[in-house]
């Protein structure tokens, strides 16, 4: 099969011709339709993620087609249309018991713990727990694109953030993680609040319904712009990039009680940010983190996008083939582009 492919960090990916894997006994193997491509696949060819052993095939935000079962599947069959939440639960341990398998404890990743999906073919385990139906109205690009990015902004809004209609949100940094966040907020019926540093994001969010656009390379207080436009500060907070400054204004945006959850990647230098905690005790506010979306929960987000509620299409932007995707993906530090890239050629 042909994969995109590194043999040491920070250096050129390339493409390879490699074998084709094989399934556990309670896995399968997915031919891939599409894959998207995420910060969090920079952070591992940077070398920050401990999981990742060379040499190694990124790629974690995918869907296809069931290619190989392993001899124990019992609720899947061959050419069935699939994705999966980027955390692959055991189903075994405490936390799967408890319906968090988005935190199991013996978890797999493609694309971290084993290798992924820039190539025509992934291994996937504990099938019967982890992979989600694609209803045959959505296409691979629209299912691969869900991947991270947007199930992750679904839960950090929905569950973690417990939005309710009228509030008042703030999103920090406006890739394919806080643009989903936005529509999902919009959603829901909360006011939402932009930041960002390329006008052009910032243009994406506005289209997508945030009221107030905050660039924050030209305004002389993010924190101050944020408190005057929802008239105190935020009640809920989202950290959408990663970054000590980001995540610090995320938290000192809030108004009493406000909830900040943390959804990009605090990795290598940023993973020890200095944090307000005077306010975090004196106004009462929550810091929550989000890592990703259960597969059980599935069904109310994919229920909302066939009503039309949500429409993650229009957070597509770049369609590559696999072959683009070795310099897009070292790339991805720079910024440039809207919304979420997707390989959807792998020839």
């Amino acid at each position: 099969m042909k994969a995109a492919y590194y043999e040491q960090f920070q250096q050129p990916l390339s493409l390879k011709d490699l074998p084709q894997p094989s399934p556990a006994d309670h896995g399968v193997v997915v031919k891939v339709e599409a894959s998207g491509l995420c910060r969090s696949d920079w952070h591992g060819w940077m070398g920050h993620d401990p999981d990742i052993h060379l040499p190694h095939v990124p790629g974690h935000e995918l869907a296809g087609t069931i290619a190989e079962l392993g001899k124990d599947v019992r609720h899947w069959k061959l050419g069935d249309r699939v994705t999966v939440p980027f955390v692959c639960a055991c189903g075994h341990c405490p936390e799967c018991a408890s319906g968090n398998q988005q935190i199991c404890d013996k978890q797999t990743q493609p694309g971290f713990t084993h290798w992924g999906s820039f190539a025509e073919y992934v291994a996937l385990d504990y099938a019967d727990i982890n992979l989600v139906a694609l209803p045959e109205s959505m296409d691979y690009v629209t299912a691969a694109s869900l991947g991270c990015r947007f199930v992750t902004s679904f839960r950090a809004v929905v569950d973690q953030g417990r939005l309710r209609p009228g509030e008042w949100v703030a999103v920090h940094g406006c890739g394919g993680v806080g643009l989903s966040a936005i529509m999902i907020a919009k959603a829901l019926g909360a006011r939402v609040i932009a930041i960002d540093i390329a006008e052009d994001k910032l243009g994406a969010a506005g289209s997508l319904g945030a009221e107030h656009l905050i660039n924050g390379l030209s305004c002389p207080s993010v924190i101050e712009a944020v408190r005057e436009a929802s008239g105190g500060g935020v009640h809920l907070s989202l950290d959408a990039l990663g970054s000590r400054e980001t995540c610090f204004n995320s938290i000192s945006g809030l108004r009493k009680r406000g909830r900040h959850i943390q959804i990009g990647l605090m990795l290598a230098e940023h993973s020890r940010p200095e944090l307000p905690m005077d306010i975090v005790i004196s106004r009462e506010l929550e810091i929550l983190g989000s890592h990703g979306m259960q597969a059980h929960r599935y069904p109310e987000m994919l229920g909302m996008i066939a009503s039309g509620l949500l429409s993650p299409q229009q957070l597509v932007g770049a369609r590559i083939t696999l072959t683009e995707s070795l310099t897009a993906l070292s790339d991805m530090n720079s910024f440039r582009g809207t919304g979420v890239t997707v390989i959807d050629r792998f020839y």
